[in-house]
């Protein structure tokens, strides 16, 4: 991710949102843009990873979030990864552990671990069961 994505900061309705924050809770102005900023750097890396088994990587290319201001506000699930070691890397020790890590995740699929975490369909199929009866909801049905 290059750069934090603060608000257009001149836009009217974000103005009177932040004018009522500021009168109504207390709210300053650069608390909140800078939690609605991580906020949405979090959301677009999270979309990285969408099931147990994919894996990616996130890179916070932007000297800001070295700032302990603005990793303290990023979600635990990011901050597990990101260590004193992850952070403020030349280009070349990026890419050396870049290289590491897709090295690692390039391997095959330990079928038989796999099969721990995941979830059968009929192990699903029990989960979505009505309370008054046995009879399995629709997978459609039960997705909305």
């Amino acid at each position: 991710m290059f750069g934090v994505p603060f608000q257009y900061t001149l836009s009217h309705i974000l103005r009177a949102r932040l004018e009522y924050l500021q009168t109504q809770y207390q709210i300053r102005e650069q608390d909140f843009l800078n939690f609605d900023a991580l906020r949405q750097a979090s959301q677009c890396v999270g979309r990285v990873i969408r099931s147990k088994i994919d894996y990616g990587l996130m890179i916070f290319a932007d000297t800001r979030y070295n700032r302990h201001d603005k990793r303290s506000k990023l979600p635990k699930w990011i901050l597990q990864f990101l260590g004193d070691s992850q952070l403020n890397l030349s280009t070349d020790t990026a890419i050396g552990q870049v290289k590491h890590f897709l090295r690692i995740m390039a391997q095959p699929v330990d079928q038989n671990s796999l099969k721990e975490v995941l979830l059968t369909v009929e192990e699903v199929e029990s989960m979505l069961r009505c309370d008054n009866n046995d009879t399995p909801l629709p997978i459609a049905a039960a997705e909305s």
